[in-house]
Order: structure tokens, then sequence, then C-alpha cells
């Protein structure tokens, strides 16, 4: 199977998450994408809510997209969780699948600085969706290996990983720190919330 992956700390996941995610796997025709909860991220301050409300968001969002599984194994680690790590373990239980690891260009030009990044292209092809204002400057340290590892969606099929693959998909004008704020002025942004997530968050008092 061609699995896809996106990470994040969901607090709250939103469609800013859920339909780069879509376009994603119908661009490159994976059979499915895990949406993998943070429990301890690496590259970030401490989340907004418990870790069991996101994770319950998530599964809600799973509940509602056909296209969607929860990837529960960060959550269970009680260190911070590390890509490399996680797709160390996901390969070796999962050897005959393909994994495609979809991240924003802002994550792309900052790639660098992850632990053991290089290993990802042992791993996974990275998918990288472009977003506005960010854009990979000609002396960022990652310029050479995007260059070496570029493809289109239509030429991945050779490769079971190491390949940089851009893709188009529909700006989203929706971040996690705006909703909260908005949340936190008991604003509800039902345009940028399923209203499955909003009526999770009013229910349980979060944000």
């Amino acid at each position: 199977m061609r699995i896809g992956i996106l990470g994040g700390t969901f607090d709250p996941i939103h469609f800013g998450h859920i339909r780069p995610a879509l376009e994603a796997k119908q661009q490159l025709g994976l059979d499915k994408v895990w949406l993998m909860p943070n429990h301890i991220p690496p590259h970030k301050t401490a989340t907004s809510v418990s870790t069991q409300h996101r994770v319950e968001m998530t599964q809600l969002i799973c509940d509602q997209y056909a296209e969607f599984k929860l990837c529960d194994i960060e959550v269970k680690r009680e260190t911070p969780s590390y890509l490399v790590t996680t797709l160390e373990q996901i390969t070796q239980s999962h050897p005959n699948d393909e994994f495609y690891f979809i991240m924003g260009m802002d994550s792309l030009v900052n790639l660098t600085s992850w632990y053991k990044w290089q290993s990802l292209f042992n791993l996974c092809h990275l998918v990288v969706c472009q977003r506005q204002g960010w854009n990979l400057a000609p002396d960022n340290a990652i310029a050479d290996e995007y260059q070496i590892r570029l493809s289109s969606p239509e030429a991945i099929a050779e490769r079971k990983s190491g390949l940089i693959i851009p893709i188009q998909v529909t700006p989203q004008a929706y971040s996690s720190t705006n909703i909260r704020q908005q949340l936190a002025q008991q604003i509800l942004p039902t345009d940028a919330l399923p209203n499955i997530i909003t009526e999770y968050i009013k229910d349980k008092k979060l944000y």
C-alpha cells in the first residue's frame, strides 16, 4: 500500500490540515493517509490541550473521512518524538508498504535542523505542499538535496523511498494559533473547523 502520513499537534485539527491531506492523497494515488498526533513534539512548546483531547479530535475526523486513519504511535511515547525514530518503527512493522510524509514548504526549508534528517530518505518519500510566502532559496542547506531528489507525482513508481515530491494544494487561510486565539475570545471559527470538532470543543469546554 501507498500510505501518506501527516503529523502535527492538531491543536485543534482543522481544514488547514484536512484539505491538503485529501488533495495529496488524490494527486499521489495514496491508499490511505495516516493522521499522526504528536505527544511531545521536539520543535514546539507545550500544547494547549491534553494529548487525549487531541487524539480524540483526530479520531473524530478519521471516523468522518474514510480516507484517513489514526496513527497513535507517537502519543504512546513518553519521550520527544523524532520523525526518523517513528518511521523506523513503522517501516519495520509494515515492510511491504510505501510511506509518503506530507509536510509544508516551511518545514522543508528547516529540514536540516531535524534529528538525523538524512536518514529520512531511506524510510519514506517527502511530499512538500507549497505554501504562500515560503520558497526554497538557492543557498538553503537542503537545496542541493532537493535538486537531486526532486520528482513529480507521475514519476514515483520505481522507488520506494528517497524522493522529494512537491505538490500544489489549495491555499488554506487557517492556522491553529489563530483558531485558538478566536476560541479564547469565544468566537467559533466555523469556516475553519468541521462541525464535529466545533461541537467537541464546545462540549469539552476547550481553549
